[in-house]
């Protein structure tokens, strides 16, 4: 069944999925001046040193193998009203709040082993 902004007759690989909240303005652009608002209260868990994990939507008409939403695991390194900055194996992460979807702090990583001698 199509949301209120899709004409009936779009085929159904090309509806969206989700309900329409408002939260973009229907052309996929999730970020920027078009990012909904975060939820206030919602994960105040969300603060500098604190290793989390997040789940956020991206656009699907850009994104590999077409899907909505991505992870992204590291250390909290910046939060703002708008925005949480978390520090990744790859690098910096900028996430808008307003997509976050998920949520978790996580425990730090497991501490590697020793290599062991294999010339023995």
């Amino acid at each position: 069944m199509p949301f209120p902004d899709q004409p009936a007759d779009q085929p159904a690989d090309q509806q969206r999925d989700r309900p329409d909240d408002g939260s973009d303005n229907g052309s996929g652009d999730l970020s920027g001046e078009h990012a909904p608002l975060p939820r206030p209260g919602w994960a105040p868990f969300l603060e500098p040193g604190r290793r989390v994990v997040l789940r956020y939507r991206i656009d699907r008409a850009t994104s590999p193998g077409g899907v909505g939403s991505t992870d992204t695991l590291g250390t909290i390194e910046a939060v703002d009203e708008h925005t949480v900055t978390v520090m990744t194996r790859r690098g910096a992460d900028r996430v808008v709040r307003g997509l976050v979807t998920a949520a978790k702090e996580v425990p730090p990583p497991p501490q590697r082993r020793p290599r062991r001698d294999l010339a023995r």
